[in-house]
C-alpha cells in the first residue's frame, strides 16, 4: 500500500498531519526557505504527542549542502538528541563542492543515527549526475530517498523518478517530493511507479493580530501549517 508523509513544521502541524490519514512526518522548522532542523523542545513535544513515526529533518541552514566541521557537529548532535528521545530516523543530505554526494561525511551522519532510519532529501537533486548520486546514496545504506527528479517539482520531475525507481529496485526507496497534492498525486503514482510520497499539505493561516503592524518588517502575516483536510485528501487518493 502507498505511502504518505507529511513535512510538518510545528506541532500543531505534526498532529493535523496524523488526524488526517498520514503515515509518517518529517519533522521541520522553516518550512519557507525548505526546511531547517527543529527544536529540541519541539521534537521532545512532537515525540511525546504523536503517534505515527517522526523523522527529523537535518539541516543547519538555508542555502547549499556543502557545510563547515562546526555545522557537521551541530548536524551529530541534533542526530544524537533525535536517537536519545526515540524519533524513528532522520533526513540527512551533504554534498561536497563538485557537487557530488559526501560519502565521507554523510557516513559519519548515518554512523550517529544508530538504528534509526535514514532518509536522504533532497539535495540529491543539486547533484551533477542524479544516476551516480542514487548508487552513492545506496553505497551509503539509507533507506529512502526524497526526490523531485532534479526538478522543481515531482509532477515535472516524473520521467526522471520513474528511471530512478527502475535503477533503483528493491535496494531503496524512492520518494518523490516537490509540489504534490491530491490532484496530482495519481499521475506522479502512474508515472513513476513510486509507493511513496512527500507532501507539505499546507496552508497559511491569517495573522492572528487584530489590526495589523504599524510597519512592515515582514513578520506579521500568519503561520504556515499543515491542514488536515489536504492530508485527507492525498491520502484518500493514494488509496483509491
Amino acid at each position: 500500500m502507498a505511502q504518505l508523509e507529511i513535512a510538518a513544521n510545528s506541532l500543531a502541524s505534526a498532529l493535523a498531519a496524523q488526524q488526517g490519514g498520514a503515515d509518517r512526518i518529517e519533522l521541520c522548522g522553516a518550512l519557507e526557505v525548505g526546511g531547517l532542523t527543529p527544536s529540541h523542545a519541539l521534537i521532545a513535544l512532537a515525540r511525546e504527542q504523536v503517534r505515527i513515526p517522526i523523522h527529523v529533518l537535518i539541516r543547519p541552514r538555508a542555502g547549499d549542502f556543502v557545510y563547515s566541521e562546526h555545522e557537521l557537529t551541530a548536524m551529530l548532535r541534533d542526530i544524537e538528541h533525535c536517537v536519545a528521545i526515540g524519533c524513528d530516523g532522520v533526513v540527512i543530505g551533504v554534498l561536497d563542492a563538485d557537487g557530488s554526494i559526501d560519502k565521507a561525511r554523510c557516513r559519519d551522519l548515518i554512523g550517529a543515527a544508530g538504528p534509526a532510519g535514514v532518509t536522504f532529501h533532497r539535495a540529491f537533486d543539486t547533484t551533477r549526475d542524479l544516476s551516480a548520486a542514487l548508487e552513492d546514496v545506496i553505497a551509503l545504506g539509507c533507506e529512502r530517498l526524497l526526490t523531485s527528479g532534479g526538478q522543481a517539482s515531482a509532477l515535472a520531475g516524473a520521467a526522471t523518478i520513474g528511471a530512478l525507481v527502475q535503477q533503483a529496485g528493491s535496494r531503496i526507496r524512492v520518494m518523490p517530493g516537490g509540489g504534490i497534492d491530491a490532484a496530482n498525486v495519481g499521475t506522479i503514482r502512474a508515472q513513476t511507479a513510486a509507493e511513496e510520497f512527500h507532501a507539505s499539505a499546507k496552508r497559511v493561516l491569517p495573522s492572528r493580530m487584530r489590526d495589523g503592524p504599524l510597519i512592515d518588517l515582514g513578520m506579521s502575516g500568519g503561520e504556515w501549517r499543515t491542514d488536515v483536510e489536504q492530508v485527507r485528501a492525498l491520502a484518500a487518493a493514494l488509496r483509491r
